[in-house]
């Protein structure tokens, strides 16, 4: 198979463009440029042609798979789930080729490698993150969980959370500020409100606790 032509992307930068004699087009990267040594009038085998396509998807999935990345950190499962997701239909109604799950877990390899996917970091990021908005160990690990996190690492993440008791009492005194300390409604709600955030029932008890002695200290003097 004749190169007929090989021409720079206009719309992706270090994609190139490979008009073959049969009229079909291939798409490649910097890298097979390069390792392929490719030029205008070359002559491709079957065999190298082949390895020249799989090269290219390989490529573009890798490219794929960092950009994803890049736009914001996720765990290796669910990257790996991002590029396997079934493809959209394009304009002309084609659907593109699905991703191969092999082909994917290659590129989350690759990330790995360089540094970039990395799910015990990504674990720290989604405690952090969670912790900060006020959310408890049961909210935390329900996040952890979702985003497919190994639960290897879990353990070593929520270490990194302070004790929560400081952030459970300022929710209490903001919630219950001005309530009767034996209103047993406004208690209730304020509990629902914490579990709803994770906390468990023992810290929530404590706090809960501590308000009433306070309240009921600050009424007596």
């Amino acid at each position: 198979m004749k190169l007929i032509k090989l021409a720079p992307s206009q719309r992706v930068k270090g994609r190139w463009l490979l008009y073959l004699e049969d009229g079909s087009l291939l798409r490649v990267g910097e890298n097979e440029v390069l390792g392929f040594g490719l030029y205008a009038g070359m002559d491709l085998t079957g065999e190298r042609l082949a390895e020249l396509t799989v090269s290219a998807a390989r490529s573009a999935l890798r490219e794929k798979a960092l950009a994803a990345l890049t736009a914001r950190p996720m765990s290796r499962k669910e990257l790996i789930g991002k590029l396997t997701a079934k493809p959209r239909r394009t304009k002309e109604g084609t659907e593109p080729p699905a991703v191969d799950p092999a082909a994917a877990e290659e590129a989350a390899d690759w990330l790995e490698d360089l540094g970039y996917l990395n799910d015990e970091a990504y674990a720290s990021t989604v405690v952090r993150h969670y912790a900060g908005k006020g959310y408890g160990e049961r909210k935390l690990r329900d996040e952890l969980y979702r985003r497919g996190v190994p639960r290897d690492y879990w353990e070593a993440a929520l270490e990194e959370v302070q004790d929560p008791a400081g952030e459970i009492d300022r929710f209490v005194r903001k919630k219950l500020a001005g309530e009767d300390p034996d209103d047993r409604k406004a208690l209730k709600r304020a509990s629902d409100a914490l579990a709803r955030r994770g906390y468990r029932w023992e810290d929530i008890r404590d706090a809960l606790e501590r308000w009433r002695a306070e309240a009921e200290d600050s009424e007596s003097s």
